[in-house]
């Protein structure tokens, strides 16, 4: 069993399990406890970003010491037990307690992104992002469908049982690589040379900062559709049914995988895959503005647009933070980016709610491309950076070419 392709598989089952509910929480929340609020299901998206903000640093931490594979066991299988417990809660705030104690627990699992990083070379980390990307784009996929069609045929709260189940694989995975690759419960990195804090000022520290600032806002942007796509559909298309609005949600992780291959093929060739952030930012907005257009042929053509540029840019983003830090600082700079990123899906899901409740379900479109035109004038300066890194950042999509056998 390879470390770390076995990684990579037990990241997606928890991709899946996050993706299962996600486009379906106003669904959910209506069909089980009667609650239509467009503001109760934005505001329970937020505080998921709140407890993963809150518990990661604390998982952060404790696998200082203990080892983040061993950490995982007791985790996920905290994360499941909860989930199973969340199914019987007969009341809304019952639901919203064992919930999101679960999802303290599952946060965890985001510790196996730095976790692989430290494992391996700086110059594969291109590659290994890619490998990450595809993992959460087709997560994506499959969360949605899954999620749709479990909808669609038993009933809302069933969904339940499904994100239980993987976090419970993803238990039995940690067990398994624990015994065959005999990873010790201490960290192995507790004691290396390279785990010495880096105490940098804050110049030094503003190409990371500039950089989560942009993600904050980028990641605000993208977020603010994402809790209302589904009902979106649904109102446009008075059709029935939640597999469908399922997958229309997973279209953008079906064009990245399309695109990654695109990717791959332009590299071989010896061709410059086109990666500029402010064009693909300008190429986000115009696929947002036309989802914004009711007419589903439209919402289709800019979920494809969305999707192709949001590939783009995650991965770039991606690589650039891991070309600004160095092995040292990878656990700081991870947590600081990762705080502005759930800051920005914590702040989209509050106003989600209240757009969606004062404007309707159209408007979340206007406002994140209004958001992304300002990001995308914003993104000139706040990467800018030296002539000495831009033979590091210059391409960093074209590394990212990935066999199929990679995933």
């Amino acid at each position: 069993m390879k470390l770390r392709s076995t990684i990579i598989l037990m990241t997606t089952f928890a991709v899946i399990s996050d993706a299962i509910l996600i486009p379906f929480y106003p669904q959910f929340f209506a069909a089980r406890y009667g609650v239509t609020s467009p503001v109760h299901a934005g505001a329970y998206v937020a505080f998921i970003s709140i407890v993963v903000m809150l518990t990661l640093p604390l998982w952060a931490r404790i696998a200082k010491r203990l080892d983040a594979m061993h950490l995982l066991v007791y985790t996920q299988c905290a994360a499941g037990v909860l989930s199973v417990a969340s199914y019987f809660a007969a009341t809304v705030p019952l639901f919203w307690v064992l919930s999101l104690a679960m999802f303290m627990c599952k946060s965890s699992y985001l510790l196996m992104y730095p976790y692989m990083m430290r494992l391996e070379a700086k110059e594969s980390h291109p590659h290994t992002i890619g490998v990450l990307s595809v993992v959460v784009h087709f997560g994506a996929i499959a969360g949605a469908v899954a999620g749709g069609f479990v909808m669609q045929v038993w009933d809302a709260h069933h969904c339940i049982f499904a994100m239980a189940a993987g976090d419970f694989v993803q238990m039995a995975i940690s067990l398994a690589l624990i015994r065959t690759h005999r990873i010790a419960r201490r960290c192995r990195f507790a004691d290396s040379a390279d785990e010495a804090p880096v105490k940098a000022g804050l110049g030094a520290r503003m190409p990371i900062l500039r950089l989560a600032l942009l993600m904050l806002a980028f990641d605000f942007c993208v977020y603010l559709i994402r809790p209302f796509m589904a009902s979106y559909w649904q109102a446009v298309t008075h059709a029935p049914g939640e597999l469908v609005p399922g997958l229309v949600f997973a279209i953008p992780g079906m064009v990245a995988l399309v695109a990654l291959r695109l990717n791959k093929r332009l590299a071989t060739q010896g061709k410059r895959v086109p990666d500029h952030m402010l064009a693909n930012l300008l190429l986000c907005t115009a696929g947002m503005l036309l989802q914004g257009v009711e007419a589903p042929l439209w919402i289709v053509v800019g979920r494809v647009m969305f999707g192709c540029a949001l590939f783009q840019i995650v991965v770039k983003l991606d690589v650039t933070m891991f070309a600004l830090s160095t092995p040292a600082s990878y656990a700081a700079d991870y947590s600081v980016i990762n705080f502005f990123q759930n800051l920005g899906v914590l702040l989209a899901s509050f106003a989600a709610g209240a757009i969606v409740d004062e404007a309707g379900l159209r408007a979340p479109f206007f406002v994140a491309s209004v958001g992304l035109v300002f990001t995308a004038l914003a993104s000139v300066w706040l990467l800018a950076r030296p002539r000495a890194q831009d033979s590091a950042l210059s391409n960093p999509i074209a590394e990212t070419g990935v066999t199929a056998r990679a995933n």
